[in-house]
C-alpha cells in the first residue's frame, strides 16, 4: 500500500474557486514532493490564459518540430560531407568523429538520443586516460 502524497491547495486570485465537480483542477507534482492544486470556475480568465498559453506554447513546438525535420537531413548530409573532407591526422579528429556519430545517432531516432548512448560514443571517442604501465613513480 502507497501512502497518498500531500496535497497543497493554492487559491486562484482570480476566481478563488472551491473543489466542485464543475471547477477545472490544475495539479503539479512539486520538486521537494507533493502536490500544489489549484481549483478554477469554468470563467475564469487565469485559466483561459493558461489554456491558450498551452495551446500556443504546443503549435510553437509543432511548427519547430516540423522545420526541424525539414532542415535536418540537409544538414546532416553537410556535416559528412565536411567531416569526410577534413584530413585525417588534425587534432579536430576525435571531435569531427564524436559529433559525426552522435549526429547519426540522432538521425537514427524519433525522439532524443538518450544520456548512457552519448556517453558511449563520448567514452569511444575521449577515453578515460589510464595510467602508463611502463612508469613507475617512486
Amino acid at each position: 500500500m502507497t501512502d497518498k502524497p500531500e496535497t497543497e491547495r493554492v487559491d486562484c486570485t482570480d476566481c478563488f474557486a472551491l473543489p466542485r465537480p464543475d471547477n477545472t483542477r490544475i495539479a503539479y507534482v512539486k520538486t521537494g514532493g507533493g502536490i500544489s492544486e489549484t481549483w478554477h470556475a469554468p470563467d475564469c480568465p487565469a485559466l483561459a490564459i493558461m489554456q491558450i498559453n498551452m495551446e500556443e506554447g504546443s503549435k510553437r513546438a509543432r511548427e519547430r518540430d516540423a522545420w526541424a525535420r525539414g532542415v535536418f537531413p540537409a544538414a546532416h548530409e553537410r556535416l559528412g560531407k565536411a567531416a569526410a573532407a577534413m584530413p585525417a591526422d588534425t587534432a579536430a579528429q576525435p571531435f569531427v568523429d564524436a559529433l559525426s556519430e552522435l549526429v547519426q545517432a540522432q538521425a537514427d531516432t524519433d525522439g532524443f538520443v538518450a544520456l548512457d548512448r552519448w556517453a558511449e560514443i563520448l567514452e569511444r571517442h575521449f577515453p578515460p586516460k589510464l595510467p602508463d604501465p611502463d612508469r613507475t613513480t617512486e
